[in-house]
């Protein structure tokens, strides 16, 4: 059983690090679900700390990771259609794979400013703005999976 759980565990940590690159894909949750499989084993033993203290990263990485790219694009003139146009840049990124995936919300949050009304130039930086807050989620997202992965490690080998 322990066998079956450790494979459930890396195909979930596998599933995880996808999950930071493509949207659809819940990562750090999943990493987390991998993390707690291989808890259930004889293998690994976390403590209560551990346990917690990765559930309340995953849970702050998830909600700054919706936040990200709108602040980003708050912080750089954007408007909700902005906001707007960059998630759906970034939907729309996936079937694009892989340059889909970065240069999607960019360009969506520029249709979405121009379609808002605003000029050219105001909805580039926009769009450049929400380009820098979908890749610095992204990269915290990678970090904690990544760190998952290495908890995992330690643990196994």
């Amino acid at each position: 059983m322990d066998i079956f759980l450790i494979g459930l565990s890396i195909i979930c940590l596998v599933i995880g690090l996808l999950g930071c690159i493509l949207p659809m894909l819940p990562g750090p949750p999943l990493a987390y679900v991998g993390l707690l499989l291989l808890h259930a084993t004889e293998y690994a033993q976390f403590s209560s700390t551990q346990l917690w203290s990765c559930l309340f990263a995953v849970v702050v990485v998830q909600i700054l990771d919706y936040i990200t790219p709108i602040l980003g694009s708050k912080y750089s003139g954007g408007t909700k259609w902005g906001n707007w146009g960059c998630v759906i840049g970034t939907i729309m990124g996936v079937f694009f794979l892989p340059l889909g995936i970065i240069i999607g919300p960019f360009i969506g949050a520029i249709a979405g400013e121009l379609l808002g009304g605003r000029g050219l130039s105001q909805a580039m930086k926009a769009g450049l703005g929400s380009l820098v807050g979908f890749l610095l989620g992204t990269v915290v997202k990678l970090l904690l999976c990544g760190y998952l992965g290495y908890l995992f490690i330690v643990e196994v080998f």
